[in-house]
């Protein structure tokens, strides 16, 4: 009994979770003066997040933690709890990040950018905007680092030179174009700017240490 409680309970948290990241989308888009049609795919992409957590979520499982592995690199769930770390769970540029992701993976990789060109529109000065904003721009332009994208993250950097974020995310950019040498250039910039307790920190080092370890063995 104590065990089905529990599980109830976790559900009940996933979702409240879930409705706390709406919120705050819609929060951020009401404060940045969203125009009808952002409001429109938006809610399509919050929507998808919801599905998507209803699907895949599983919330009743216990947590377990994945043994490191090497293709963690990439792994969507663990970058995903990763940026939470970096930026919070619960604020409007979180929700926007998590919705311009949703729309992205499922390929609308357009309005993903319309999204963020939206936010960063509302909010010139937001690390996380212009960031997800060279996510999103990476990912249409082809996983290829385009000009646009290449702008978005250099602004992001420029906005937040102490803040590990622009350089995590670009650098991860840069590993999926399969430039690994630019990618450890960005990652140990990351992690340089990484305060020593800081909960993230293992996660990036861990990161630094894997993409080394590939480097070596491809003989670069």
């Amino acid at each position: 009994m104590d065990r089905a409680v529990q599980l109830s309970e976790a559900a009940l948290m996933g979702w409240l979770i879930l409705l706390l990241i709406a919120v705050g989308a819609s929060g951020a888009a009401l404060w940045l003066r969203f125009p009808r049609p952002l409001w429109t795919m938006l809610g399509a992409a919050l929507a998808l997040g919801g599905v998507g957590y209803a699907w895949q979520g599983r919330p009743t499982l216990g947590a377990s933690a994945p043994a490191p592995r090497p293709d963690a690199l990439l792994d969507n769930d663990a970058i995903s709890e990763l940026r939470g770390q970096l930026i919070g769970r619960y604020g409007g540029e979180a929700a926007m990040f998590t919705a311009a992701d949703a729309l992205s993976r499922s390929g609308n990789k357009r309005t993903a950018v319309q999204i963020m060109l939206g936010a960063v529109g509302g909010d010139r000065t937001s690390v996380p905007y212009w960031t997800e904003l060279g996510n999103v721009l990476f990912a249409h332009d082809g996983y290829q680092m385009s000009p646009a994208a290449r702008f978005a993250f250099r602004r992001a950097r420029t906005l937040g030179p102490g803040d590990p974020t622009p350089f995590f995310f670009e650098g991860l950019a840069w590993m999926r174009a399969g430039d690994f040498r630019k990618a450890r250039v960005f990652w140990n910039r990351a992690l340089e700017l990484s305060p020593a307790d800081a909960a993230y920190r293992p996660a990036i080092e861990q990161r630094v240490m894997l993409l080394d370890q590939a480097i070596r063995m491809m003989g670069e």
